[in-house]
C-alpha cells in the first residue's frame, strides 16, 4: 500500500512532537517537608536560601520545613550605627520558599523568581 507524502509527513511530525512532550515531562511534584534534618541538610537549606537573598545574613530554626512545606524569611530590622532597632513601618516583602518531592529529589523552591536548589543531603517526603 502506498502512503502520501502529506500522512507521511503528518506520522512523523505527531511522532516528534510526542517525543519532545515525553523528554520534557518532569517528574510531578508534590509539597514536602523534611523528614530527617541533618547538620549538612541544614547546612545546604542555609546556602540556599542565602544565596536566593543575594547573600544577606539568614537565621533559620533547626525545625525549618519539618512541619510545614513554606518557609517565609521576612527582612532583618533596619538598624542605626549603634544597632539600634530604626522602627517604623517595614516595606521590603519577605522571601518564600516551598519545599517539593520531585521523583526522588528534595528541592527547594523560591516562590517569588522561580529559581530551584536540589538538596543533595536532604531526605523528605510528601505533605
Amino acid at each position: 500500500m502506498h502512503m502520501s507524502r502529506l500522512t507521511v509527513a503528518a506520522s512523523i511530525t505527531a511522532a516528534l512532537l510526542f517525543a519532545g512532550c515525553a523528554q520534557r515531562m518532569a517528574p510531578p511534584e508534590v509539597s514536602a517537608v523534611l523528614t530527617n534534618p541533618t547538620g549538612p541538610c541544614r547546612a545546604e537549606l542555609l546556602r540556599a536560601v542565602t544565596e536566593a537573598m543575594n547573600g544577606a545574613s539568614v537565621t533559620i530554626a533547626d525545625d525549618a520545613l519539618t512541619a510545614e512545606s513554606t518557609l517565609i524569611i521576612e527582612p532583618a530590622a533596619r538598624r542605626d550605627a549603634k544597632d539600634m532597632n530604626l522602627g517604623g513601618r517595614e516595606t521590603r516583602p519577605p522571601h518564600h520558599f516551598r519545599l517539593v518531592k520531585s521523583g526522588t529529589q528534595c528541592v527547594l523552591v523560591h516562590v517569588e523568581t522561580g529559581r530551584r536548589w536540589t538538596l543533595a543531603s536532604a531526605t523528605c517526603s510528601p505533605r
